[in-house]
């Protein structure tokens, strides 16, 4: 399918010598995970990943994006500035950070800033101003990305919408990719969040190559392709 674009059930049942139905069950399963689209008679290439409403995330997987923020909380410490962008994963982040205690975070997400702003908490919380996005409750846009450059932190926090072993970290959406991007720029390490469905397909906008991640945190093990681009690239899979 990746080399032809789009190919029937008969052609595919006839190539590997197996039944119809064999390859129809296969192709269910790639099209569950996102690997190819199904079509009348056949499958082709999947489509770029977008993305839903927000809400729509926040149901989606959320057991993995607990397991996530568990893991994330666990490499920050009180005192240490974080840039957290917007995201349903880190939504799930900042709920597990929240007993940490005495952090200063810069996030274009009214969520996390809520979350995270509680005044039991002792943080300092910056919330970058921009165009308002009501969906995602996010601020994005040049004014976004000029502040973000007026601050330098120890760690980018970000979700993202997919992976991929060759072009690396990417996003659906134009805004929150450059706004990935301008945090990546101001910060000393990068941590990723994402669940494993992101891992091995594709999405709109390029955030960054995978030599620019310190970190990747999700809630189980990439496949080998990715695995080994990850490897090769120094980055601490968690």
């Amino acid at each position: 399918i990746g080399r032809q674009g789009r190919i029937s059930v008969e052609d595919l049942a006839e190539r590997f010598g197996v039944s119809a139905e064999t390859i129809r069950r296969d192709l269910a399963r790639l099209a569950e995970d996102g690997v190819v689209q199904k079509v009348h008679g056949g499958a082709k290439r999947s489509r770029l990943h977008r993305e839903g409403s927000f809400d729509e995330r926040m149901a989606e997987h959320a057991d993995a994006k607990r397991v996530i923020a568990g893991k994330v909380a666990q490499l920050i410490e009180p005192g240490d500035t974080l840039f957290i962008d917007t995201g349903s994963t880190t939504c799930f982040c900042a709920e597990a950070m929240a007993a940490i205690g005495r952090l200063t975070v810069i996030t274009n997400s009214i969520r996390i800033a809520q979350i995270l702003g509680a005044p039991a908490l002792h943080n300092d919380v910056y919330l970058i101003g921009g165009r308002f996005g009501g969906d995602n409750g996010e601020t994005v846009g040049t004014m976004a990305v000029e502040q973000i450059g007026d601050f330098q932190a120890d760690y980018a926090l970000l979700t993202v919408a997919a992976i991929d072993a060759a072009v690396g970290v990417m996003d659906s959406n134009f805004d929150e990719a450059q706004v990935a991007r301008a945090m990546i720029d101001r910060s000393r390490h990068l941590i990723v969040a994402a669940s494993t469905p992101k891992f091995d397909r594709l999405a709109a906008f390029r955030v960054c190559p995978l030599d620019e991640i310190d970190v990747l945190v999700s809630d189980g093990p990439p496949g080998p392709d990715l695995a080994g681009a990850l490897q090769s690239a120094g980055v601490d899979v968690r």
